[in-house]
């Protein structure tokens, strides 16, 4: 057998026959050429393994303090994009007063400023923010490092990190998106542009009418959307991110990928999961903004539903009074159709705030898919720049940390 079928019978699963008759000099010529292809695949399986082997596991407090900083650094970079998407999604009126990013964005600055309009909402932004993070990124460390060390598949490892990871944080910012979605779609106090059902003087104020008027249980509303919205989107976001992270480590075939790549890999992860849970987010926004007032003092047990301004109600475009929200008891219109004014035509069904599928059963059946994809283009940007700051950050202030102790270790 001559030294070119050896060769290629390495390649082949086929063994390879009686070589006891073969010269000396094709026996050792086969064994070198063996001995080097093995050489050259065992260090492909070591680069590769390098990646993976050296990827480091920072304490829980680093992680938990950069996560934190980094996601509330996102968050409050975007509110502004954040309030475009509320106004869209959570508009009663028609024909639509927000429609496309530019022009939404345009508006909602030369009417009610930039402080009271466009960051509208951004105290229990902040105030939710910071410690929600911090939930989440101690809660998805722990949970992708206990599955993947059970030897659990380390997709799924990072898809179910998200998922229990976004529950543990809900209990913390749920309340705090109710605030912050509802100040978002009022806008500026006694706004005379818009009418969205609400005139909270602040944060503080919102909070004492809700709780007065609508219960504690009232910032709670949309829990079930939310978590319906944010389960999925933390576990596509970081499966997806993680898995991007792995491809690009695997062809740069080093640790530190670049900001470039870093930048890419956290945008492109958190655009792609927040345009799939478009649907979610527009439900989710009309369940929260709603106003919920109680059917009877002892009908705690009833279920509240999406109420229409009665037909004596004031214009929608006039202007607020300071004491509008005290001195009625008003729900305000959940836009459900695209061709409806405020007052649904008889026999209209209306959004039952316990069940997320017929919220969005619905919306389909009276816009259609667009209903779905409201704000979908600023919601799309939005998830985009916040995962890419969020992520980026949280990678470079873990670097630092790590850094920082290995400098106090030298030290000591």
């Amino acid at each position: 057998m001559s030294l070119t079928s050896r060769v290629a019978g390495l390649f082949t699963t086929t063994p390879p026959s009686d070589t006891s008759a073969t010269p000396s000099g094709d026996s050792s010529a086969s064994k070198w050429a063996h001995a080097g292809l093995n050489e050259i695949g065992h260090a492909q399986d070591s680069a590769m393994a390098l990646v993976e082997e050296e990827e480091p596991r920072p304490p829980y407090l680093h992680a938990m303090l950069a996560g934190g900083t980094g996601g509330t650094c996102g968050d409050m970079l975007m509110h502004s994009l954040d309030t475009v998407k509320t106004r869209q999604q959570g508009d009663p009126t028609f024909p639509p007063k927000y429609t496309s990013m530019g022009q939404s964005y345009a508006t909602i600055y030369r009417q009610e400023g930039f402080c009271r309009g466009l960051y509208g909402g951004v105290t229990p932004a902040l105030l939710g923010s910071f410690p929600g993070t911090v939930i989440f990124f101690g809660v998805y460390e722990y949970t992708k490092r206990l599955m993947i060390d059970s030897g659990i598949n380390p997709s799924l490892a990072y898809l179910s990190g998200g998922f229990l990871a976004d529950l543990a944080a809900s209990i913390v910012y749920v309340p705090s998106e109710v605030l912050k979605t509802r100040l978002q779609l009022q806008g500026r106090f006694n706004n005379p542009h818009f009418n969205s059902g609400y005139n909270y003087r602040n944060m503080r104020d919102g909070f004492r009418s809700i709780v007065r008027q609508e219960g504690f249980s009232a910032l709670f509303h949309g829990y079930k959307a939310t978590i319906f919205r944010d389960l999925p989107f933390s576990a596509l976001q970081f499966a997806f991110y993680e898995k991007e992270q792995s491809m690009a480590k695997e062809w740069v075939g080093k640790r530190d990928i670049g900001l470039g790549l870093e930048i890419l890999t956290a945008a492109t992860a958190g655009g792609m999961a927040g345009v799939i849970t478009c649907p979610m987010d527009v439900v989710k926004t009309r369940i929260q903004t709603q106003k919920n007032v109680p059917e009877s003092p002892s009908g705690s047990g009833k279920k509240h539903h999406v109420e229409h301004i009665p037909k004596e109600s004031p214009r929608p475009h006039a202007p607020a009074s300071s004491h509008s929200h005290t001195s009625r008891a008003h729900s305000r219109p959940i836009s459900t159709s695209g061709a409806s004014t405020s007052i649904p035509p008889p026999g209209t069904p209306r959004l039952d705030t316990s069940s997320v599928f017929t919220g969005l059963k619905m919306i389909y059946r009276t816009e259609g898919l667009a209903g779905w994809f409201r704000g979908v283009g600023p919601r799309g940007v939005w998830t985009s720049i916040q995962s890419g700051t969020m992520l980026v950050m949280y990678q470079y202030l873990l670097k630092q940390l790590e850094h920082h102790q290995i400098l106090e270790e030298r030290g000591h």
